[in-house]
């Protein structure tokens, strides 16, 4: 097939446009939800975050990291969320999806297994460690240059919030951090390339 002069030539979206369209609708639907919960809510949906060992706040498994105790809470992690997942994005759609999966599930399970009672856990922060995790290991675990570069300016610049996981702060789920960060380390060695697996083992 050949193309006239008028005919346009559709040529492939860039890696670094996809992955920062992504990141930005993702990011703005978490603001969406919080307009949401404010303005139509009452800041009634906060109730539906994971509460540990509680029939029903197994529930909030699937709702946990959209949801935010407040616009603080949410822009807090704004920041993070849109360098992180754009860097994941940049290896494809695909790839950050199944990292956001595994994250989620693994990360929203742990806090409604070790929790403490009668808690409510929300926000996003569950995917930044998760993703900061992911990041720091994969360059480790695939031994391929620029993921370990990736990996080394991450930890360079966030390596300090690795603190969040440690338990003592008030107010802060530092259960979600670090079951957030235990699924990015398995996100990390799933998605390693099958040799490496191997070794790994």
């Amino acid at each position: 097939m050949t193309y006239g002069y008028d005919d346009p030539v559709r040529r492939p979206t860039p890696a670094w446009q996809r992955a920062l369209v992504w990141i930005v609708g993702f990011v703005a639907l978490l603001w969406l939800v919080e307009a949401a919960d404010v303005v139509i809510f009452g800041n009634a949906l906060d109730a539906q975050g994971v509460r540990p060992r509680s029939q029903d706040g197994l529930v909030g498994v699937l709702f946990a990291p959209l949801l935010h105790f407040g616009w603080g809470h949410l822009i807090a992690n704004t920041g993070p969320l849109l360098v992180l997942g754009f860097l994941i994005l940049l290896s494809g759609v695909g790839r950050w999806l199944m990292v956001t999966l595994v994250v989620w599930v693994v990360g929203g399970v742990g806090i409604w297994v070790v929790g403490a009672p009668q808690s409510i856990h929300a926000g996003a922060s569950i995917l930044v460690f998760g993703w900061l995790i992911y990041l720091m290991l994969y360059g480790l675990f695939s031994r391929r240059l620029g993921h370990l570069a990736i990996g080394v300016a991450v930890i360079i610049y966030y390596g300090g919030a690795l603190w969040g996981v440690l338990p003592g702060q008030s107010g802060v789920s530092w259960e979600g951090h670090l079951f957030g960060a235990v699924g990015g380390g398995l996100a990390a060695w799933w998605l390693a390339p099958e040799p490496r697996r191997r070794e790994l083992r």
